[in-house]
């Protein structure tokens, strides 16, 4: 049986998604992030040597990275579900929004976050205003102009097709599920988009979304 070793409020949530979505049997090793720094606990360094999340294992085999995974699960389980035809115009789209989700979408929120992050952090009272400057220069000179551009682009998308690889629900919709919840908790995405919007409320009422967080537990990314 496949067992997802999952880390609360991360990527991992997506892989337990998306077995419900395909109905696969799976069980559920849980990891709890320290509460100080929020990083994964070392007991994942013992599945896989990076020790993040998501990772699942297999048949005796260990798989890591949320692309990688999901295309993965897809070709072994799916049987043709959530996924367009082979050479179609859908699947490139497919293929496409698959991997710009990590690549793409998320190297900007997760900059915010740690810039953001810094900018409260500990350190000595004198290196405070500096680090602050500092932050705060790259925030609004580059980091968050990428993000509005990114989620324009991204709302321009939805325009094309309901779905981000067509008219069809696939598991790229799965993939891209994190950054546009990250991008709704903490980085700007809000009703001005409605596009965007609209695409989180019909994922969050999937049925197959609220079984994976039955599961999972605990989500702060909806938050």
């Amino acid at each position: 049986m496949i067992r997802v070793h999952h880390l609360n409020n991360s990527r991992s949530q997506r892989v337990l998604w998306l077995l419900e979505e395909l109905g696969v049997p799976y069980e559920v090793k849980r990891y709890e992030r320290n509460a100080a720094s929020m990083l994964a606990p070392p007991a994942l360094r013992a599945v896989h040597p990076l020790g993040k999340s998501p990772v699942i294992t297999d048949d005796g085999e260990t798989l890591a990275e949320s692309g990688a995974i999901v295309e993965y699960l897809v070709e072994r389980y799916g049987a043709g579900r959530l996924v367009p035809p082979a050479g179609t115009p859908e699947r490139r789209r497919y293929t496409y929004w698959l991997h710009y989700a990590e690549g793409s979408a998320m190297p900007p929120l997760l900059m915010r976050l740690v810039l953001t992050r810094l900018k409260s952090g500990k350190m000595p009272f004198f290196a405070r205003p500096i680090a602050r400057a500092i932050a705060d220069r790259a925030l609004s000179g580059f980091i968050e102009p990428q993000i509005k551009l990114h989620l324009d682009y991204m709302e321009a998308e939805l325009g094309k097709s309901a779905w981000f690889a067509g008219p069809e629900f696939t598991a790229a919709d799965i993939q891209m599920s994190f950054p546009l919840e990250a991008a709704a908790a903490r980085g700007g995405l809000d009703a001005s988009r409605p596009r965007l919007m609209a695409f989180l409320e019909r994922i969050h009422a999937r049925p197959a979304y609220q079984r994976a967080l039955e599961r999972g537990g605990a989500y702060e990314l909806l938050r």
